[in-house]
């Protein structure tokens, strides 16, 4: 039903015949990639750090009479592009398994730019939340044939580092771009923040033509063939461990600028700062992430998941200081993250020959989480059980995600006795 790593690995034509470039242009095509990563994390995060300024701004009836439910409410705009991830990442990775690499990849940096644009301009809240769906869509389709290129151009035994690769841009952009952004929003307003990151996916549409080598797709894939991972209990196993458990550090990073300014008592101008201390956790997590799911994958999910844990307990005792606001996030940003590279990872072994849409899949999963974690934080605390109640909400889900981690791993013990027991049985018939 799966296959060991080593077998997909080998076997899969999405991975087989690695590209050879020298030295410097494979950096500038990783880089290149991972600038694509850097604008997606950009505009998928900078709403947490301007939720109450759009808040104000599209609902300013309901910001009149509880700036609260005002930023409840606004959540939703994080929501909406979470569930443009869900849908268009399955959708767009089944259909376009043939097409060459770097076209796909320069036709969604293109969608994510109307996209942006569009969230920047239109009027209405209603209209805003359209549009940050509809800017979610090619999100799981880039990191996916993303991860695929980098791997190949890294080369065998290094699949984790190369997804880890693209994943840092994302990383990165809660280190620089997300604060960044936020900042010029709190200055010049949150439309021409949108703008700002708009332009970000234009340079990378540029650097990507110039940079990224071409790659032919895979002429065997077929719709019917990458749907066929919906098949695997695996695969909906390591769905689960990212879609539940990576779920709970959405609920405390959608709302972690009311956390910092409304518990902790800092300034509004020192949001950026603690999202810069959270995106570093981030990035430090996602790059050992990539390591470790290189070594193994499952041990590595066990340890970040109890890594995890550990740093959302923390956060919640200690939030009301600035040292435990700060260590706590940069901890719990850098478990979290570690958790990526470790499931697409996981994904890709247990997939077959659906490569394409496991290779989005993960990003599917991690966006219901990012949806889920948003909508569950934004319940408690609109039910007046305070920012920190999110913190408690995300440690609640640490623990489905857990249970779908030891299933996955039962699950494989299982086949692998059946095949043994199999095996055994036919050298004895032989033998006989």
């Amino acid at each position: 039903m799966t296959a060991s790593p080593s077998v997909t690995t080998s076997a899969s034509p999405t991975l087989a015949d690695p590209v050879r470039l020298s030295p410097l242009r494979t950096r500038l095509a990783l880089l290149a990639l991972a600038l694509g990563g850097f604008a997606i994390g950009t505009t998928e995060f900078v709403a947490m750090g301007l939720l109450p300024n759009l808040a104000s701004d599209l609902l300013p009836g309901v910001w009149a009479v509880s700036e609260t439910d005002a930023t409840a409410q606004a959540g939703m705009l994080i929501s909406a592009y979470a569930l443009g991830v869900v849908v268009g990442a399955p959708t767009i990775a089944a259909m376009s398994g043939r097409f060459p690499r770097k076209q796909l990849i320069l036709g969604l940096l293109v969608a994510f730019t109307l996209g942006t644009i569009a969230s920047a301009l239109l009027p209405s809240f209603g209209l805003v939340l359209a549009a940050r769906f509809v800017a979610g869509l090619p999100h799981g389709a880039y990191f996916g044939v993303a991860a695929l290129v980098a791997a190949n151009l890294m080369g065998p035994g290094k699949r984790g580092q190369g997804i880890a690769i693209v994943l840092a841009g994302l990383t990165i952009a809660n280190v620089i771009g997300v604060p960044a952004i936020t900042f010029l929003g709190q200055l010049a307003g949150w439309r021409i923040a949108y703008l700002a990151v708009a332009a970000l996916f234009a340079v990378t549409f540029v650097a990507v033509w110039i940079a990224v080598p071409l790659q032919a797709g895979d002429p065997h894939a077929t719709m019917r063939r990458e749907l066929k991972a919906f098949s695997r209990i695996q695969v909906w196993l390591a769905l689960g461990i990212g879609a539940i458990g990576f779920g709970g550090f959405f609920a405390v990073y959608s709302y972690v600028n009311p956390l910092a300014t409304n518990v902790t008592g800092l300034d509004v101008a020192l949001v950026p700062f603690v999202l810069v201390v959270l995106g570093l956790g981030m990035t430090v997590g996602n790059l050992v992430g990539g390591r470790m799911s290189d070594w193994k994958v499952m041990p590595s999910v066990f340890i970040f998941f109890g890594a995890f844990l550990v740093s959302l307990v923390g956060l919640a005792l200690t939030a009301e200081t600035v040292p435990g606001l700060l260590v706590f996030l940069f901890l719990s940003g850098g478990s979290a993250s570690a958790l990526s590279p470790a499931v697409q990872s996981r994904l890709m072994e247990v997939a077959g020959d659906s490569q394409n849409l496991a290779a989005a899949l993960n990003h599917a999963a991690l966006n219901i989480g990012n949806s889920l974690g948003a909508y569950l934080g934004g319940v408690t605390i609109a039910a007046g059980l305070g920012y920190l109640s999110a913190t408690w909400v995300a440690v609640a889900l640490i623990v489905p995600g857990a249970i779908f981690a030891v299933l996955s791993v039962l699950v494989e013990f299982r086949q692998r006795a059946r095949v043994a027991g199999a095996s055994a049985q036919s050298e004895e018939t032989v033998s006989v």
